[in-house]
């Protein structure tokens, strides 16, 4: 399935202020993977923030929960930049009071989906 609205999707300061942030206690983490496997850091944020956009539109959608906030939905996406390529996983919320997905976080893949679509990546959660 397709992310509903994709063409609408929203990525709110989650890539600049926490995904790619080495200064977020939580974060850095994840900075520091985006940077080594990736080149990715904030100085050229838009590699990411453009490969997630065409994602919420072209790529194939799963829904993860359905929770009092909203429906979870998670894209995975291959990424490949000069320095490196990674699986990526984009996690999204469509808001019960919106019509358009939210970015809720990103992760570069250790692993793969599972037949049942449990995950196996680290860290993940929403």
């Amino acid at each position: 399935m397709k992310l509903p609205n994709g063409e609408n999707a929203q990525l709110g300061d989650k890539v600049e202020r926490y995904c790619l942030n080495l200064a977020h206690s939580r974060g850095r983490n994840k900075a520091i993977l985006f940077r080594s496997r990736l080149g990715i850091t904030l100085d050229n944020k838009e590699i990411l923030e453009i490969a997630l956009l065409e994602a919420a539109v072209t790529g194939d959608a799963v829904i993860y929960k359905e929770d009092r906030y909203g429906i979870h939905y998670d894209i995975k996406l291959s990424l490949e930049t000069e320095v490196g390529s990674s699986l990526i996983l984009s996690c999204w919320i469509i808001r019960n009071d919106e019509d358009f997905p939210r970015l809720t976080n990103v992760y570069r893949s250790l692993g793969d989906f599972h037949d049942n679509h449990s995950r196996i990546w680290r860290g993940c959660t929403h």
